[in-house]
């Protein structure tokens, strides 16, 4: 893997790729809120080799930083597609986890047409219909939450809450590690990403996913009403959703060999 960087009028992104076969499908990794790019650690291994591979530190986080907090969901995507432009991306298919689920979303919104695939890794849906307005109403107001939390205890439920496995609980905490000693920026971009989602679902846009999709969901994701979501999210839509037994949020890490064979059969039936 090979990394690079892309300017922006914010801040550079740091980004990395392995596009050994131009215009053939380029797994797009897209890791959740306050995540970096060590999440899909499982999954670009298993890839490697098997097909085209990208993926970031999302803007603000980790080593895309220094970074001002002005810019949105659109412009996340809007920066994916010109950094796929310059890489020579052409068959993108996006997997965000989370956060990274929303961006994904996003994109389509912008480029319904130059998606190949997405798959949705304990996201949820963006359309307003989904949240209520309590919900709506809390995301915008997460930052004091984080940064007021004893940061002991704020690593030990952050990392615990997210994963069932050793494996995940233990790398989650290793990329949360990386604010020690400046919670106040950790702070900011948990508050700043759940501010942007709430905007984003304000917009009240189709959101559709126009490309083949898939939803995937562990059965232990306690994050916010994920569960909850991602059945309505399938039954209104037909999109189909497998779930992960004993995962949590970050079912990637909890089960990475069946969301790996998961990835794999979806990639075989749109090819």
């Amino acid at each position: 893997m090979k990394e690079n960087t892309y300017r922006t009028s914010c801040g550079t992104i740091h980004y990395w790729s392995s596009i050994t076969t131009p215009n053939a499908i380029t797994l797009a990794f897209l890791p959740g809120l306050t995540a970096d790019h060590r999440l899909f650690e499982r999954q670009m291994e298993y890839f490697d080799g098997k097909y085209n591979i990208f993926v970031w530190d999302a803007p603000a986080h980790a080593s895309s930083w220094p970074f001002k907090f002005n810019f949105d969901l659109f412009d996340k995507a809007k920066w994916l597609k010109e950094i796929f432009k310059r890489e020579k991306i052409t068959n993108p298919v996006i997997v965000g986890q989370s956060m990274g689920g929303y961006v994904g979303q996003t994109y389509a919104q912008l480029y319904p047409d130059q998606l190949s695939g997405f798959v949705s890794i304990d996201s949820a849906p963006l359309q307003r219909k989904y949240v209520t307005g309590f919900e709506i109403w809390l995301l915008k107001r997460m930052e004091p939450v984080y940064y007021h939390y004893p940061w002991k205890l704020l690593l030990k439920s952050g990392s615990n809450g997210v994963a069932t496995s050793h494996y995940g609980r233990d790398l989650m905490r290793k990329m949360m590690s990386v604010y020690d000693g400046d919670q106040k920026r950790y702070a900011q971009i948990a508050g700043h990403g759940y501010r942007i989602l709430a905007e984003a679902m304000e917009k009240n846009l189709q959101y559709e996913i126009k490309c083949p999709a898939l939803l995937i969901c562990g059965m232990q994701d306690h994050a916010g009403s994920c569960i909850r979501y991602n059945k309505a999210w399938h039954q209104d839509t037909q999109i189909p959703l497998k779930w992960v037994e004993g995962a949590g949020h970050n079912s990637n890490t909890d089960n990475p060999e069946l969301i790996n064979d998961l990835i794999e059969s979806f990639l075989k039936n749109i090819q």
